[in-house]
């Protein structure tokens, strides 16, 4: 059986795929916004003076970094209903389920990006803010969070591409995203090369255009030295600080 051509454009043009697309794209996205709420909530529990908050976040952290995202899926869509009756009314949706099940396990690699993040930034920075009288949230929103923000982008970058792939892991939940649409044609047709070629594509085509949209971001909040001959002279001493 030879690759037809026409069959490939034609799902590669399809409102189908395009839908399936557009609903993996907005799962990713969903996902990855709640993950990183997560994952600074437990993030700033696991650098906390607390030692419970140090502990719950370290078990959070090693529980769902863990679990097998697939596993995760089929318990939160299959098993969960199962113990939880509100879970088996029809507002309990596949969407809902994939969000709950990727945001909470990419929670966990998020908090360990934050949290490197945050600790990268300089204590003499914080002390300094403390100094100029900002109080611990104002250090927080103003001195610290601005440089880990800068930290995090580029792995934050590569955890949303993945994140796009693992959408893919919402078919076996019945949700209509890109994969499921390739694999209801496969299984209606058996032309296996067309469609999943043209779910390649689509995901090809998604992911370049995050990565575009990653390196814009990321050299919008790049750290840039002053050439030399730019930076400010200082031809006399103060008087002021004469005789220091």
């Amino acid at each position: 059986m030879d690759f037809d051509q026409s069959i490939f454009l034609q799902a590669l043009t399809s409102k189908e795929f395009l839908s399936g697309a557009v609903l993996s794209l907005e799962l990713a996205a969903v996902s990855q916004v709640a993950a990183t709420l997560i994952g600074l909530f437990v993030a700033l529990a696991g650098i906390s003076k607390s030692k419970t908050l140090r502990s719950l976040a370290w078990a959070y952290v090693w529980f769902f970094r863990s679990v097998p995202t697939l596993l995760l899926l089929l318990i939160v869509w299959n098993a969960a209903p199962q113990i939880i009756p509100a879970l088996r009314d029809n507002w309990y949706s596949p969407f809902l389920a994939g969000f709950v099940g990727l945001s909470v396990v990419e929670g966990a690699f998020m908090a360990e990006i934050l949290r490197s993040a945050l600790l990268s930034v300089d204590s003499g920075q914080k002390l300094a803010a403390r100094a100029l009288g900002l109080t611990p949230a104002q250090t927080f929103l103003r001195v610290e969070l601005p440089q880990a923000i800068k930290v995090a982008l580029p792995p934050t970058g590569n955890e949303f591409i993945g994140m796009i792939k693992y959408t893919s892991l919402a078919s076996v939940i019945s949700l209509q995203e890109l994969m499921t649409t390739a694999q209801v044609q496969v299984a209606t047709t058996f032309r296996y090369a067309e469609f999943y070629t043209a779910a390649l594509v689509y995901y090809l085509v998604i992911v370049s255009a995050v990565m575009v949209l990653q390196h814009q971001v990321e050299k919008r909040y790049r750290w840039v030295s002053l050439p030399a001959k730019t930076r400010p002279r200082v031809d006399r001493v103060p008087a002021t600080l004469k005789g220091l």
